[in-house]
C-alpha cells in the first residue's frame, strides 16, 4: 500500500511531537509542514517535509492526502474549515477547539464536506489501555466500582501556550474526560471539582482573562453506575506521568502506561500506531479513534469542570493559593 502523506499543520511542541513519533513509519510520514512563526519553522528546518509559511500555501501547493492539526486549540475550527474545504482528510489534535460550540462548527464542516474526521485522543492507541477496557467489557473485573485517571506533567507549560490552551480541564482534562468515558463505555454524568494555584491568564476567547491552575481533582457520576476520579497536576519532579486504575468487585487493575523512566515512548508508539489507523480510515476503513461526538462529550465535562471549580467560576480567587 502506498505511503500516506501527511499535511502537518503547526510545529509547535506538539507536532514535533508527532514528527519524531511518525519518523520512520512504513504506513505514513509527514511530507509537508504548514507554520506561520518564522523561529519555529527554523526548528523543523531539517525536516525531510517541505515547510511552508501559511496554512493556506500548504493546502493549496502540498500534494498531501490528509492533514493532521497541531495548531493551538483556538484555531482547531478554522483550520479545519479551510482543510475540509479541499476535501481532505483531518486527524486533528485534540481537544478540537476551546469550546464546545468550536467543536461542533469543526464537525460541521467536515461533515458538510464529507470528508473522515478523527480527534486524535491518543490513549485510545496505547495496547495496555486497550487490554483494560477489553478487561472491564468482558466483566473480568466484576462490577466497576471506581475508575481513576491521573495525568500530572513534569513542569507547567509556557504562559504563551496557556493563553492559547483553555486551562487545565480543556488542555489536560479532555484526554482523562475521553478515557474514562471510553474505557467503561459510559457517560459522565455529575461532577464536582477541586483546583489549587491559581494564575492569572488570558485563555481561550479573545479578551477572555479567566485564570487557570496548576492542579485539579474531579470526582463524577458515571452514567452506568460507579464513580470517575481525575486528577490532574503540573508539577511532577520525577517527569511526565499518566496512569488508570480500575477497582471491581472482581479484582483491581493499575496500569503506569506513561512512566517516566521510559520517557514519551508510550506516547511515540501510541503516535505512530494512530496515525497508521488513521490512514486506513481516511481511505475507506472505520474509524477506530475517537470522534467528533467523542470530542464534544470531552470538552462538554471540562467545561463543566470548570464551571464547578470555585477558583476558576470567579467564587474562589481571593483563598487560592498562587
Amino acid at each position: 500500500m502506498a505511503l500516506f502523506r501527511f499535511g502537518l499543520i503547526g510545529a509547535g511542541r506538539m507536532g514535533r511531537t508527532h514528527l519524531r513519533a511518525l519518523s520512520g513509519s512504513e504506513l505514513v510520514a509527514v511530507t509537508a509542514i504548514a507554520e506561520v512563526s518564522a523561529p519555529t519553522r527554523r526548528a523543523v528546518a531539517d525536516s525531510p517535509a517541505q515547510v511552508y509559511p501559511t496554512v493556506a500555501e500548504m493546502l493549496d501547493r502540498a500534494p498531501v492526502d490528509g492533514v493532521l492539526i497541531t495548531a493551538p486549540t483556538d484555531q482547531h475550527a478554522q483550520i479545519v474549515g479551510e482543510a475540509a474545504a479541499r476535501g481532505l482528510p483531518i486527524l486533528c489534535e485534540k481537544p478540537c477547539g476551546v469550546t464546545i460550540a468550536q467543536a461542533r462548527a469543526a464537525v460541521d464542516a467536515a461533515a458538510a464536506a464529507r470528508v473522515p474526521f478523527q480527534v486524535a485522543y491518543w490513549r485510545r492507541y496505547v495496547p495496555a489501555l486497550q487490554a483494560l477496557r477489553n478487561q472491564i467489557a468482558a466483566g473480568d473485573l466484576g462490577v466497576v466500582h471506581l475508575v481513576a485517571c491521573y495525568q500530572w506533567d513534569l513542569e507547567p507549560p509556557s504562559a504563551a501556550f496557556r493563553a492559547h490552551s483553555g486551562g487545565i480541564f480543556r488542555d489536560m482534562g479532555v484526554h482523562e474526560f475521553d478515557q474514562l468515558r471510553w474505557l467503561t463505555g459510559q457517560d459522565i454524568c455529575a461532577l464536582r471539582a477541586v483546583v489549587s494555584g491559581v494564575v492569572a491568564a488570558g485563555l481561550g476567547e479573545p479578551g477572555d482573562q479567566s485564570p487557570d491552575v496548576d492542579s485539579a481533582q474531579v470526582i463524577a457520576e458515571l452514567s452506568g453506575g460507579g464513580s470517575g476520579f481525575i486528577s490532574l497536576g503540573r508539577y511532577h519532579p520525577a517527569g511526565d506521568m499518566a496512569r488508570a486504575e480500575v477497582f471491581g468487585t472482581r479484582g483491581t487493575v493499575r496500569c503506569d502506561f506513561l512512566d517516566p523512566a521510559e520517557g514519551e515512548r508510550a506516547q511515540l508508539d501510541a503516535l505512530r500506531r494512530q496515525a497508521g489507523s488513521f490512514a486506513a480510515f481516511a481511505r475507506g476503513g472505520p474509524c477506530e479513534g475517537a470522534t467528533g461526538a467523542d470530542a464534544m462529550a470531552a470538552l462538554d465535562a471540562a467545561e463543566r469542570a470548570g464551571a464547578d471549580a470555585p477558583a476558576l467560576s470567579g467564587a474562589g480567587l481571593d483563598r487560592a493559593g498562587g
